[in-house]
């Protein structure tokens, strides 16, 4: 049965999904289980630069604070179609899909070259200069720089085979990589101080830690020994008084028998 819907909504939490197979999906990831068609299309907001596609302004928002791409194509009436609600047919072109052979992008080799001058993986540099949008030296310097605790940072990237292969952008002259070189230096020069002096600050406190221990445990070992010296003289002095007694009750029995006799 097909249906005259742009979109399946879940109910319980408002997002548009294509198509059944996605509800499917997002009924596994989320336990939510009431939908219904929408004549609402999910968005299509293309990234001019680098095609990524996005389904909403947050989406387009990270992505633009992430590579610095901020022009994007509604493509949502191209691309919209009516949402049938049969069970998915599998047909060789859909395997054919499946199993379409992934390659390393194609990225300017130039800039390549310029980042592995600078000490950059290729991995690494195909990586940023591919999900930079293969524009420019400093927009892959970028991307290292927010990326680089990335897990995945120093593997090749991979894209379908019929990916579209963006155009070589002119690369930088000998001034120009120099200026650049030196100021990731720079970059990672000011980065290394920061840290050192974050380490440092974290030493001190350390320190002081350390310190105020060992001043309080040499304080509490001075009052023990205190205690221990008050307690021996008053342990003397009360057998000095014990033994004063003893003679004084002495010396009275002696000077009661002298009566006596």
């Amino acid at each position: 049965m097909s249906a005259t819907g742009l979109s399946l909504r879940c109910g319980d939490c408002g997002v548009l999904l294509k198509s059944v197979e996605e509800a499917q999906e997002h009924a596994e990831l989320t336990s939510h289980s009431n939908f219904s068609e929408s004549t609402e299309a999910v968005l299509n907001l293309v990234c001019t630069v680098c095609r990524k596609p996005c389904r909403s302004k947050t989406e387009t928002d990270l992505h633009t604070k992430r590579t610095g791409h901020s022009d994007f194509s509604d493509l949502t009436s191209e691309t919209a179609k009516p949402i049938s609600l049969d069970p998915p047919i599998s047909t060789d072109d859909d395997t054919q899909q499946h199993q379409e052979m992934m390659i390393v992008p194609v990225v300017d080799s130039n800039l390549i070259q310029e980042l592995e001058s600078m000490g950059f993986t290729t991995a690494r540099a195909t990586r940023a200069l591919h999900y930079s949008g293969n524009t420019s030296l400093e927009a892959a310097i970028n991307w290292i720089m927010e990326h680089e605790n990335d897990s995945d940072i120093d593997q090749m990237p991979l894209v379908p085979a019929s990916a579209k292969a963006e155009p070589p952008k002119p690369s930088l002259t000998e001034e120009e990589k120099r200026i650049k070189a030196q100021e990731l230096r720079e970059r990672a020069r000011k980065k290394k101080e920061e840290e050192e002096k974050r380490m440092e600050r974290e030493r001190e406190k350390e320190r002081i830690r350390v310190g105020k221990e060992l001043l309080e445990a040499k304080r509490i070992e001075e009052d023990n020994e205190r205690k221990r010296i008050l307690a021996l003289r008053k342990a003397e002095k009360d057998e000095e008084r014990r033994a004063r007694e003893k003679i004084r009750q002495k010396l009275e029995e002696d000077k009661v028998r002298v009566d006596f006799s």
